[in-house]
């Protein structure tokens, strides 16, 4: 019975933490510098692989381009990803940007790729 006199003390205190999700992400303060889920801009990108060598959990991988303007184009396994933005940093056309979406829960693994 000792932990009694504990609940007693801390049952009508002020909440510590907010209910999230049920409150508004903009209540959230985003820290400046937050690096989150990469975005990726085909229309800039080469296909030059930089991105891929200097990736140090193997986030991508390099495929076939469809529409033929590269020889190979990146997708992006952000459930491997560690947010690391070296690929940010590497890539010479600036079309990797790390975002600050940081909400990348989720229950299907084909809803982590970025294509």
């Amino acid at each position: 019975m000792a932990m009694t006199p504990e609940v007693y003390r801390n049952l009508f205190k002020k909440r510590a933490t907010i209910l999230y999700p049920f409150k508004e992400r903009e209540l959230i303060p985003i820290p400046k510098g937050l690096r989150g889920k990469p975005s990726f801009d085909l229309q800039k990108c080469i296909g030059c692989s930089m991105c891929l060598r200097v990736c140090p959990s193997e986030t991508i991988e390099m495929i076939d381009d469809e529409e033929g303007k590269r020889p190979k184009r990146p997708i992006f396994r952000i459930d491997r990803c560690t947010f690391c933005a070296q690929c940010e940093d590497v890539c010479p056309t600036h079309a990797i940007v790390m975002s600050n979406n940081f909400e990348l829960a989720g229950f299907d693994r084909k809803q982590m790729l970025l294509k």
